[in-house]
């Protein structure tokens, strides 16, 4: 799927399924978030081509959960590392220690506190043909807005990876 900045994820154009595009996070995603403000966010868009069947729940969890070993440890302590507090990696209320927050068949809200002054949320929104993934963070001091300006091109490089993978 081609999408430019000033793009909807419902406007599709002819690109083979799988395609990952960075494109704007849109107002209706935005208004999702139980942070109190947005600080930083990010949206990816994946051309699914067929594999319409998925809930945005089954979505997260195949790119979270099921990605390698080594990639779900790699997450986890970058996670860990940010200060975020992870549940149970493995749980009916949790994708990979991410709590959901609010699930619908079209849409999953997973977020984490965090004990560093940051919090987050990453957000799978199914529409026909393609999957928005979106981050959004709260920064709540200096130290938090520093330490995800070190990693905010390596956090984008990572979710793309991912979402390729899937």
């Amino acid at each position: 799927m081609t999408v430019d900045a000033g793009s909807h994820p419902s406007d599709r154009h002819a690109e083979p399924p799988g395609r990952v595009r960075p494109t704007a996070l849109p107002a209706g995603a935005r208004e999702l978030s139980t942070l109190a403000r947005i600080d930083y966010e990010d949206a990816f868009l994946v051309d699914t081509g067929l594999a319409q069947d998925r809930t945005a729940e089954k979505w997260a969890r195949e790119i979270l959960e099921g990605a390698p070993v080594s990639t779900r440890h790699a997450l986890t302590r970058g996670w860990t590392g940010l200060g975020l507090r992870l549940g149970p990696a493995q749980s009916a209320r949790h994708v990979l220690g991410w709590e959901i927050r609010h699930r619908a068949p079209d849409v999953v809200l997973l977020g984490a506190r965090g004990r560093l002054g940051l919090s987050g949320e990453l957000l799978f929104q199914c529409s026909p043909g393609s999957l928005l993934y979106a981050t959004v963070v709260q920064l709540e001091d200096p130290v938090a807005r520093g330490l995800w300006a070190a990693i905010a091109s390596r956090h984008r490089r990572v979710v793309q990876d991912l979402l390729e993978r899937a």
